[in-house]
């Protein structure tokens, strides 16, 4: 089977969300009832990852864009050689990218984006300040040349860094990135709120730019993080050879994998050191029972 992956998000007000949530169930049930990922609903819009067999994407989408207008949103598809996720859910959120900052509200200020086409001519120029809005697990795993990685955690460290590493009267050129754009929406409206002037960010995430820019003409080293079973995604989004550790769900690669630390569901080189006996026992049941369950499924 033949699977589809669409990533997208869109801010649009959403008033009744309980209602909506009961609304979406119900048409996948339905409708496309192998569907699988996540989708977040918030006050400020829709963000999710979502996977169905090929031939059921129309239907789900023209379904999602009736109620949301995603298409008018950012959306965009990967395909994937398995089920790219295990379950489906659809979770009630406070914000659809959490960033714990009101004045960070991209509906009212966004910064300019930018083309993957255009983007290798904005951060050529020198005068421009390169920055990855992701965390530091999806930056091991690529990143454009020359960008500052903050070695985020997470994404609220972002407003902190800012303050600490930027200042709007010295820095007048600043470019960001992420994976899908949803990230730099409200990093963008964060730093234009704090005084930034001229502030862009790629349009479409880095997703977009690896889909339409050719290896030769990249300026993107190494592979893509991305939020399900395919681990990461290289140009043209063919799946890379990363994987992840189940116990620290750190990225993988085939170093890793190598390591003598690596041991499937258990430990990699980079938890092996913090793992008591106490978590690797429980990490052992876990396996087991996986194992069983697996095994009660394939019979």
């Amino acid at each position: 089977m033949n699977w589809k992956v669409a990533a997208l998000y869109k801010f649009t007000p959403i008033a009744d969300i309980p209602a909506l949530r009961a609304e979406i169930y119900a048409f996948t049930q339905e409708h496309t009832p192998k569907i699988c990922g996540t989708l977040l609903l918030a006050p400020e819009g829709v963000n999710g990852t979502l996977a169905v067999p090929d031939s059921q994407m129309e239907t789900l989408i023209a379904f999602l864009d009736k109620k949301l207008g995603i298409t008018t949103g950012e959306l965009k598809y990967s395909p994937s050689s398995c089920q790219p996720f295990n379950r489906f859910k659809v979770r009630e959120k406070k914000e659809i990218i959490t960033l714990k900052r009101p004045e960070a509200d991209p509906t009212k200020l966004v910064g300019q984006y930018v083309e993957p086409k255009d983007w290798n001519t904005l951060i050529n120029d020198p005068d421009v300040i390169l920055i990855d809005t992701r965390n530091d697990y999806e930056t091991k795993v690529g990143i454009f040349e020359g960008a500052i990685d903050p070695k985020m955690k997470v994404f609220t460290e972002f407003p902190d860094w800012v303050e600490e590493n930027l200042d709007p009267a010295k820095d007048k050129k600043i470019a960001m990135f992420c994976t899908g754009g949803i990230r730099c929406e409200k990093a963008s409206a964060y730093m234009l709120a704090h005084g930034f002037e001229n502030v862009y960010h790629l349009k479409g995430g880095i997703l977009k730019y690896l889909e339409t820019i050719p290896a030769e003409q990249s300026k993107w080293q190494g592979d893509c993080f991305v939020f399900d079973q395919r681990v990461a995604v290289g140009h043209a989004l063919t799946e890379s050879g990363w994987a992840v550790c189940h116990a620290c769900r750190e990225p993988l690669s085939t170093q890793d994998l190598a390591h003598p630390a690596f041991e499937s569901g258990i430990s990699c080189p980079h938890c092996i050191e913090s793992l008591t006996p106490q978590r690797e026992e429980s990490l052992r049941a876990r396996q087991k029972h996986y194992a069983e369950k697996n095994s009660k499924s394939g019979a």
